[in-house]
């Protein structure tokens, strides 16, 4: 299997690895790849198995995903690791922690969860009756994106950080969104949270309906020595709603924990 599509810049002997959400691909981190590494880190962002430039994979589940960023791991020419996932990205960073911990050195998880909605299958039969039905009717993921990404951000994000984020999720194809939202459903990694033994940092939005701050304080407290912050303001998407407040505290963990 060939290595994930991505986009990378600067370098150093520290990666950082960002993999986006479900409505999102490597453009999601547009206003993180040029501070990340303007600080001294390579920055690399990652499209997912079905997102960019990346083939898709069979089957589409949170243990395939893991092992196709154990691969762009693998060819980073790097002494060190770290993960920032964003929603859907933050599980797959889970995933890897679970599958080869010895490959991380450090993870950064926003507006995620350990395990998705409620553990009820109609619950989340219903979640994906919501999201997929207007595909389902017919209409295109470039239609749905501008209604999705407005109820995902807070009133007051930056209109650059929306519009990337509405032109990132137009150009995801539908057959990935539904194979992606399919694999959300399925996950649940709370018994690993224990175990994460890497310095971790876990970022909430203030207004994050998806990834309620409460639901993500609650997940740090399970992870031993994780850092918690709320980002004020923000919903979401804080990378593109707020991104020089959401760089400023990952650039500061990152000085405090790998740096050097």
């Amino acid at each position: 299997m060939s290595v994930p599509a991505h986009v990378s810049r600067g370098s150093g002997d520290t990666a950082v690895v960002m993999l986006h959400g479900v409505g999102g691909s490597a453009a999601a981190w547009t206003p993180q790849l040029d501070a990340i590494a303007a600080a001294g880190y390579l920055a690399v962002a990652w499209d997912a198995p079905g997102y960019g430039a990346t083939a898709p994979i069979e089957p589409y589940d949170m243990a395939s995903l893991a092992r196709s960023l154990e691969r762009l791991l693998d060819a980073l020419p790097v002494r060190r690791r770290v993960l920032m996932g964003h929603s859907m990205g933050g599980m797959v960073a889970q995933e890897a922690l679970a599958a080869f911990p010895q490959k991380v050195d450090g993870v950064v998880l926003s507006a995620t969860s350990p395990a998705f909605g409620k553990t009820d299958g109609a619950w989340q039969q219903a979640f994906l009756a919501q999201r997929l039905g207007p595909l389902d009717a017919g209409r295109t993921m470039a239609e749905l994106a501008p209604a999705l990404v407005a109820a995902m951000v807070g009133p007051d994000a930056e209109p650059a950080g929306v519009k990337i984020a509405t032109e990132t999720m137009a150009r995801v194809p539908g057959a990935t969104y539904r194979k992606a939202l399919h694999a959300l459903v399925r996950f649940d990694r709370r018994d690993a949270l224990a175990s994460i033994r890497v310095p971790t940092l876990v970022l909430a939005g203030e207004r994050d309906a998806n990834a309620p701050p409460a639901v993500m304080e609650k997940m740090a407290a399970r992870i031993p020595g994780a850092e918690y912050r709320v980002l004020a303001g923000c919903g979401h998407l804080a990378n593109l709603e707020r991104p020089r407040s959401f760089n400023d505290v990952v650039l500061a963990w990152l000085g405090r924990h790998l740096a050097g």
